[in-house]
């Protein structure tokens, strides 16, 4: 049985959504949703999963969303919900713009901010933002919390538009992907600590995307074995990669690690226009979806 499906954050691009399941275990869900051109959405998910952030979407426009716990490949149960995405940000801290040419730049790659309207709370206290990865069109971050929790995140950008991106975190994460970015370009990403619906702390760091080159896929014949020298590990082994789920514009991978941990994963592929893609994923992740 499904629980209440319930919004935990909304911005102008996304919405967060949660939910509970009292009785019994799903394999996977999905959830359906319409576009802002009216063409319908299908996001595969995982069946431990109790949230989702669902991005892309327009300001200022109401969604339905619509989610089906499945089993055995049928959908048992659904549960929906209306929501309004925010009005174009004016935010109360818009990620500044990138300091003239005539200032010092950073001694480092990243540099603590200090609130300059509210007051941390008392051991609410975000650690260094770090970058765990990059590629053209994705950077992957991570960051620590030395002491007490936030309730969120929030991840603040400029996308190659200049228009702001505001991307809602869950409080336990620690680490989180952001696709879609153009490559061979420096943005600035702040992350804000929230208690209380206010936010407590702010790092930020600037990052290049990697040139559109530098991912290198393994030869189209999967026949080809890699060369003797490069072989991984014996204790660290990969599992069968499945299909969990496909739609028209979305596929779910996952995979199993018999033998030893991975320190990360990377998912490669081509584009419909022939273009090399490459997501980074996380050592302790076993799926993924690939919008």
């Amino acid at each position: 049985v499904l629980g209440d499906l319930s919004v935990t954050s909304v911005t102008p691009v996304s919405v967060q959504l949660q939910w509970s399941v009292p009785e019994g275990a799903f394999d996977s869900f999905t959830l359906q949703y319409r576009d802002a051109q009216g063409q319908p959405q299908a996001l595969p998910i995982d069946g431990g999963s109790r949230s989702v952030t669902v991005p892309g979407l327009s300001p200022s426009r109401r969604y339905r969303f619509h989610l089906y716990g499945l089993q055995g490949g049928k959908r048992i149960d659904r549960a929906y919900t209306d929501v309004i995405t925010d009005d174009l940000p004016r935010p109360s801290v818009d990620p500044p713009t990138e300091a003239p040419s005539n200032e010092a730049p950073p001694s480092e790659d990243h540099q603590r901010e200090s609130p300059q309207t509210e007051a941390p709370l008392a051991r609410a206290v975000l650690g260094e933002l770090r970058v765990s990865s990059v590629t053209p069109s994705s950077v992957g971050l991570q960051w620590s919390v030395p002491d007490s929790p936030f309730d969120s995140f929030t991840l603040q950008y400029r996308d190659a538009q200049g228009q702001p991106q505001a991307l809602p975190i869950d409080g336990g994460s620690r680490s989180v992907t952001v696709p879609g970015l153009s490559p061979s370009r420096r943005y600035r990403f702040h992350l804000y600590g929230l208690r209380g619906g206010k936010r407590i702390d702010r790092v930020f760091i600037d990052i290049s995307t990697a040139e559109p080159e530098e991912p290198l896929l393994p030869s189209e014949d999967p026949q080809t074995e890699p060369p003797a020298s490069e072989a991984p590990p014996a204790r660290a082994v990969l599992g069968e990669l499945r299909v969990s789920s496909i739609t028209s514009s979305s596929v779910g991978l996952r995979w199993s690690v018999p033998e030893g941990p991975f320190d990360s994963f990377t998912l490669q592929y081509r584009d419909a226009q022939g273009q090399p893609q490459a997501l980074p994923i996380d050592g302790v992740a076993r799926s993924v979806t690939v919008p």
